[in-house]
Protein backbone atom coordinates (compact mmCIF):
# COMPACT_ATOMS: atom_id res chain seq x y z
CA UNK A 1 0.00 0.00 0.00
CA UNK A 2 1.57 3.09 -0.85
CA UNK A 3 0.82 6.37 1.29
CA UNK A 4 -0.11 9.48 -0.54
CA UNK A 5 2.31 12.28 -0.14
CA UNK A 6 1.33 14.83 1.85
CA UNK A 7 1.69 18.94 0.48
CA UNK A 8 4.10 21.15 3.18
CA UNK A 9 0.51 22.89 4.26
CA UNK A 10 -0.84 19.36 5.25
CA UNK A 11 2.09 18.05 6.91
CA UNK A 12 3.67 18.41 10.21
CA UNK A 13 6.49 21.06 8.93
CA UNK A 14 3.89 23.33 9.73
CA UNK A 15 4.67 22.94 13.64
CA UNK A 16 8.67 24.04 12.78
CA UNK A 17 7.30 27.47 14.08
CA UNK A 18 7.29 25.87 17.64
CA UNK A 19 10.92 24.87 16.72
CA UNK A 20 11.54 28.63 15.84
CA UNK A 21 10.07 29.87 18.93
CA UNK A 22 12.38 27.54 20.91
CA UNK A 23 15.49 28.26 19.69
CA UNK A 24 14.79 32.16 19.53
CA UNK A 25 13.89 32.05 23.00
CA UNK A 26 16.67 29.84 23.74
CA UNK A 27 19.41 31.96 22.02
CA UNK A 28 17.63 35.23 23.68
CA UNK A 29 18.10 33.91 27.50
CA UNK A 30 21.65 32.78 26.89
CA UNK A 31 22.79 35.95 25.56
CA UNK A 32 20.82 37.49 28.31
CA UNK A 33 23.14 36.01 30.82
CA UNK A 34 26.23 35.99 28.87
CA UNK A 35 25.50 39.87 28.75
CA UNK A 36 24.23 40.03 32.32
CA UNK A 37 25.31 37.48 35.21
CA UNK A 38 29.18 37.40 36.15
CA UNK A 39 30.53 33.56 35.05
CA UNK A 40 30.58 30.64 37.45
CA UNK A 41 29.16 29.43 40.28
CA UNK A 42 30.71 32.46 42.97
CA UNK A 43 27.89 34.75 40.59
CA UNK A 44 24.97 32.60 40.87
CA UNK A 45 21.81 34.71 41.66
CA UNK A 46 19.69 32.54 44.70
CA UNK A 47 15.91 32.38 43.18
CA UNK A 48 14.08 29.85 45.34
CA UNK A 49 15.88 27.36 48.20
CA UNK A 50 16.20 24.52 45.31
CA UNK A 51 17.11 26.84 42.06
CA UNK A 52 19.88 29.07 41.05
CA UNK A 53 20.57 30.86 38.05
CA UNK A 54 23.97 31.00 36.95
CA UNK A 55 26.72 31.28 33.86
CA UNK A 56 28.32 28.37 33.02
CA UNK A 57 30.05 26.61 29.98
CA UNK A 58 29.09 23.05 28.97
CA UNK A 59 31.80 21.75 26.72
CA UNK A 60 30.29 18.25 27.02
CA UNK A 61 26.43 17.02 26.26
CA UNK A 62 23.93 16.21 28.38
CA UNK A 63 25.12 16.50 32.19
CA UNK A 64 28.10 17.56 31.07
CA UNK A 65 29.08 14.08 29.46
CA UNK A 66 32.41 14.17 27.53
CA UNK A 67 32.94 17.67 29.19
CA UNK A 68 36.54 16.98 30.12
CA UNK A 69 37.72 15.90 26.34
CA UNK A 70 40.11 17.36 23.89
CA UNK A 71 37.56 19.33 21.59
CA UNK A 72 36.67 16.25 19.01
CA UNK A 73 33.26 16.17 21.37
CA UNK A 74 32.19 19.70 19.68
CA UNK A 75 31.90 18.34 15.82
CA UNK A 76 30.77 14.79 17.22
CA UNK A 77 27.69 16.35 19.64
CA UNK A 78 27.20 19.13 16.54
CA UNK A 79 26.36 16.30 13.65
CA UNK A 80 24.60 13.79 16.21
CA UNK A 81 22.23 16.79 16.53
CA UNK A 82 22.24 17.77 13.03
CA UNK A 83 21.31 14.67 11.88
CA UNK A 84 18.76 14.11 14.61
CA UNK A 85 17.44 17.35 13.48
CA UNK A 86 17.46 16.49 9.35
CA UNK A 87 15.92 12.55 10.33
CA UNK A 88 12.76 14.81 12.45
CA UNK A 89 12.25 17.32 9.87
CA UNK A 90 12.06 14.06 7.66
CA UNK A 91 9.68 12.47 9.75
CA UNK A 92 7.43 15.74 10.16
CA UNK A 93 7.11 15.98 6.55
CA UNK A 94 5.44 12.82 6.12
CA UNK A 95 3.16 13.16 9.46
CA UNK A 96 0.04 15.32 8.85
CA UNK A 97 -0.43 18.58 10.32
CA UNK A 98 -3.40 17.17 12.59
CA UNK A 99 -0.85 14.64 14.16
CA UNK A 100 -0.16 17.25 16.79
CA UNK A 101 1.15 15.16 19.43
CA UNK A 102 4.24 13.84 17.24
CA UNK A 103 4.81 16.78 15.41
CA UNK A 104 4.98 18.79 18.35
CA UNK A 105 7.41 16.65 20.09
CA UNK A 106 9.69 16.76 16.72
CA UNK A 107 9.34 20.69 17.11
CA UNK A 108 10.56 20.66 20.77
CA UNK A 109 13.93 18.41 20.09
CA UNK A 110 13.97 20.40 16.87
CA UNK A 111 14.59 24.26 18.15
CA UNK A 112 16.30 22.75 21.30
CA UNK A 113 19.22 20.54 19.74
CA UNK A 114 19.64 23.77 17.11
CA UNK A 115 19.59 26.28 19.86
CA UNK A 116 22.42 23.95 21.18
CA UNK A 117 24.29 24.08 18.07
CA UNK A 118 24.40 27.29 17.63
CA UNK A 119 26.17 27.85 20.98
CA UNK A 120 28.70 25.01 19.86
CA UNK A 121 29.21 26.48 16.67
CA UNK A 122 29.69 30.29 17.48
CA UNK A 123 30.62 29.79 21.28
CA UNK A 124 32.66 26.60 21.25
CA UNK A 125 30.77 25.42 24.45
CA UNK A 126 26.83 25.64 25.70
CA UNK A 127 26.22 27.55 27.73
CA UNK A 128 23.84 26.48 30.98
CA UNK A 129 22.02 28.89 33.21
CA UNK A 130 19.36 26.99 35.43
CA UNK A 131 20.84 25.04 38.91
CA UNK A 132 18.08 23.38 41.17
CA UNK A 133 19.60 21.58 43.71
CA UNK A 134 18.81 19.46 47.24
CA UNK A 135 20.55 20.80 50.10
CA UNK A 136 24.68 20.31 48.69
CA UNK A 137 23.66 18.20 45.91
CA UNK A 138 23.34 19.89 42.86
CA UNK A 139 21.79 18.63 39.33
CA UNK A 140 23.80 19.29 36.33
CA UNK A 141 23.11 23.03 34.71
CA UNK A 142 21.36 23.15 31.88
CA UNK A 143 19.37 25.41 29.82
CA UNK A 144 16.03 25.46 27.75
CA UNK A 145 17.28 24.02 25.15
CA UNK A 146 18.30 21.01 26.99
CA UNK A 147 14.55 21.34 28.88
CA UNK A 148 12.39 21.36 25.48
CA UNK A 149 15.09 18.28 24.20
CA UNK A 150 14.05 16.21 27.34
CA UNK A 151 10.01 17.07 27.16
CA UNK A 152 9.95 16.55 23.38
CA UNK A 153 11.63 12.97 24.39
CA UNK A 154 9.03 12.20 27.18
CA UNK A 155 6.47 13.13 24.62
CA UNK A 156 8.03 10.27 21.76
CA UNK A 157 7.90 7.70 24.99
CA UNK A 158 4.61 8.71 26.00
CA UNK A 159 3.62 8.09 22.49
CA UNK A 160 4.49 4.85 22.26
CA UNK A 161 2.22 3.65 24.91
CA UNK A 162 -1.06 5.48 23.52
CA UNK A 163 -4.04 3.23 21.61
CA UNK A 164 -3.09 4.09 18.15
CA UNK A 165 -6.08 4.49 15.26
CA UNK A 166 -5.12 2.70 11.85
Amino acid sequence: MTQQALSLKQSGVRWLWLALLVFLADIGIKLLVMNEMGYGWGNRIEVLPFFNLLYVHNYGAAFSFLSDQAGWQRWFFTGIAVAVVGLLAYWMRRLPVSEKWNNIAYALIIGGAVGNVFDRVVHGFVVDYLDFYWGTYHWPAFNLADSTICIGAAMIVLDSFRTKKY
